[in-house]
């Protein structure tokens, strides 16, 4: 059996809380997820070592999921992350502790509920309804009375017989609430506040809240804040973008092998802990990981998730607050924490719109690919690349210029423009794909025909092809009024015949005192690791890679490029900023935008046309001695539509380091 209980329909409009209570001294937030395809035994790692956890929030959600979410459930699927439950075998979940299925619930539900841990998560998408029933099944046969919610956007309602006969075009019904199709607002906390004050659930379910926002929600309802304490805002929001993205955090997607900057052993990447944060009421943020666990947390991998796709450091927009993220600074407190201070609110610290996305179709994308070995394997794929433009071009005049193509294993991450002294060796295995995006499907269907047909017509020795041809829509960005967009709650309570473990999971005090058991996380032999702080400088008058200068981690916003410079050695930041200009950026990602890699001089011109509208902003930040820049109009129209084989532009970081740069530069005086 279930209850079920519907909220009111409320306002995104900005609006202070009334006499909002302060339940904790402190509250604990960890990060279980940060991307749809993580790994749901790290956040079972994290909840099992980690027992002072309040809330544990699951980040599943991003444009790229949300639009392939869409899609599906336009095609009859599902419009939540249907990897939240998914459960083969119920007997075996309840009669061993060794559980061994990958889905999110059925893993973590068990402990959470033991622990009094919240479990707050965006794999709702645009169908949250449905993923909060799938979650009430679990529960129900696991026995658990447990309450889960759901937060939603739903939309106004109208009258009148000619908008309701527009709308049709617009709304689907899915039996459970009114949803503009695709349509989609980074929403704030206050949904999720209202419904942890309202109804403490021990599951919230959303659909598409700013990432930051889910973890901030946590901390506005425990430690009392309200809407207009932007200092504490300021500082809860930077936590949760720090936290958001997982063990990005905690040396995930930093360990470099060969570079003694980010080099540590296998062993404690192997072992990585997920990050969690403990918050204090006056906005005291302590980052946090697995005590003796493996990984890495210092003041360099904190440096790369803070300025991670946030564009202009001084006005980091989210729908509570707009943070000045300049004077950010780190201090490390132990091999496992760090103290996080400086964020602040910008100079207008609430945003008085919020960012919708609407998809859009943006054609057919259609793709080939093909491999060859052995001599002149580069020579052989740019005889079949001409084959296939050909063929295409002789089927349908003129879109050929849709397609781009590269080839794998010799330039298919393109930016290595600025420094062309690295020897070439050339490769005995490479693979030519050629990826086209067609206004019309038959464009699409004939780019995978024709590249078919390389079997029987093209170059020696070619094989291994594999094509495919699909759908593509966009998320397309615009700012709303706050008070035009609406949420709504809705509760659904388990009552089964096993009583829960506790009534309340949520008022637990003894909680934040209790030992911490043996850590089950194995440990690596050896923990010592370079501190990039203390590296030795850099010889002088050499032309030497960025890499051994700084780091760097680089992410998409659309179609823009955002990437960080930060100097191993903070004094060296003036000097770098010396090197890195505007003209330098452009010049290193012009080849992002070659549709070759033989471009002939119509390529070429179609390239630098392009560059035209390529713009870089180059942001220095104080607190860290590093500089943010942020690439436009450079990702191939963004991760949905992208026919690059790096659709975001991660890989992007690693290849500007890899840039050679007269060190130290050369001064006026040298001159």
């Amino acid at each position: 059996m279930e209850a079920k209980e519907n909220g009111e329909k409320i306002s995104c409009e900005y609006k202070l809380r009334e006499n909002p209570l302060r339940r904790k001294e402190k509250v604990f937030v960890g990060c279980g997820a940060g991307f749809g395809g993580d790994r749901p035994q790290a956040a079972l790692k994290l909840l099992r070592t980690v027992k002072e956890l309040d809330y544990l929030v699951l980040e599943c959600l991003a444009e790229r999921t949300l639009a392939e979410r869409y899609q599906l459930m336009m095609s009859g699927g599902k419009g939540y992350d249907t990897r939240i439950k998914f459960v083969r075998n119920i007997a075996s979940l309840c009669s061993t502790s060794k559980i061994k299925l990958s889905d999110w619930m059925s893993m973590l539900l068990p402990l959470a509920v033991e622990r009094g841990t919240c479990i707050i998560t965006n794999m709702g998408a645009v169908d949250p309804l449905g993923a909060q029933q799938v979650v009430l099944d679990l529960t129900t046969k696991l026995g658990f009375d447990i309450t889960i919610a759901a937060v939603y956007e739903i939309f106004k309602e109208t009258s009148g017989q000619a908008m309701r006969d527009e709308l049709e075009k617009l709304y689907f019904n899915d039996k459970s609430f009114l949803h503009v199709k695709g349509v989609s607002t980074y929403m704030g906390a206050a949904p999720i506040v209202e419904c942890l004050e309202r109804y403490k659930p021990h599951v919230v379910i959303t659909s598409r809240v700013a990432d930051a926002a889910l973890f901030l929600a946590p901390m506005v309802y425990e430690l009392g804040w309200n809407w207009n304490d932007f200092s504490e805002l300021a500082q809860g929001a930077l936590a949760g973008h720090l936290l958001e993205c997982g063990c990005q955090l905690t040396g995930g997607y930093f360990m470099h092998p060969g570079d003694k900057n980010r080099e540590f052993s296998i062993e404690q990447i192997l072992n990585l802990s997920l990050p969690y944060a403990e918050i204090g009421y006056k906005g005291e943020v302590c980052l946090a990981k697995a005590e003796g666990s493996g990984g890495l947390l210092n003041s360099s991998t904190c440096a790369e998730q803070l300025l991670y796709e946030v564009r202009d450091p001084s006005s980091y927009i989210t729908p509570d607050v707009v943070i000045d993220l300049r004077n950010v600074c780190f201090s490390s407190l132990s091999n496992d924490k760090v103290l996080c201070c400086g964020a602040k609110p910008s100079s207008i610290p609430f945003p008085d719109k919020l960012l919708q996305l609407v998809p859009n179709d943006c054609g057919w994308k259609g793709w080939g690919e093909i491999s060859y070995g052995g001599f002149g394997c580069i020579r052989r794929a740019e005889v079949a690349e001409f084959l296939v433009r050909s063929w295409v071009e002789e089927a349908y005049p003129g879109i050929s210029d849709s397609i781009i193509s590269y080839i794998i294993g010799h330039d298919s991450l393109k930016a290595t423009r600025a420094s062309q002294s690295v020897s070439f060796v050339e490769p005995v295995d490479v693979r030519l794909r050629m990826d086209g995006l067609f206004n019309l499907k038959e464009h699409a269907m004939c780019l995978v025909q024709e590249f078919t047909a390389l079997y029987t017509n093209g170059p020696a020795a070619g094989g291994g092809i594999c094509t495919g041809h699909k759908r593509e829509i966009i998320l397309h960005k615009k700012l709303v009024e706050r008070e035009s967009i609406f949420w709504r709650t809705e509760i659904k309570k388990s009552e089964s015949k096993q009583p829960s473990k506790k009534d309340d999971l949520h008022d637990h005090p003894d909680r934040m005192n209790t030992t911490r058991e043996e850590n089950e996380v194995l440990l690596p032999s050896n923990n010592s690791i370079t501190d990039p702080m203390s590296s030795a400088p850099a010889q002088p008058n050499k032309k030497i890679p960025l890499y051994k200068l700084a780091h760097s981690r680089a992410g998409d916003k659309g179609n823009d490029l955002n990437f960080s410079i930060i100097p191993h050695l903070p004094n060296d930041i003036d000097k770098l900023k010396q090197l890195l200009t505007a003209d330098w950026v452009k010049h290193v990602v012009s080849s992002l935008l070659d549709i070759s890699s033989f471009p002939n001089s119509k390529a070429i011109e179609q390239r630098n046309k392009q560059m035209e509208q390529v713009n870089v902003e180059i942001y220095e930040v104080p607190g860290i001695h590093s500089l943010n820049i942020v690439v436009r109009n450079i990702l191939d129209g963004g991760v949905n539509c992208s026919r690059r084989i790096d659709r975001h532009g991660k890989t992007i970081s690693d290849l500007i380091l890899c840039q050679e740069v007269n060190w130290p530069p050369l001064t006026s005086e040298d001159v």
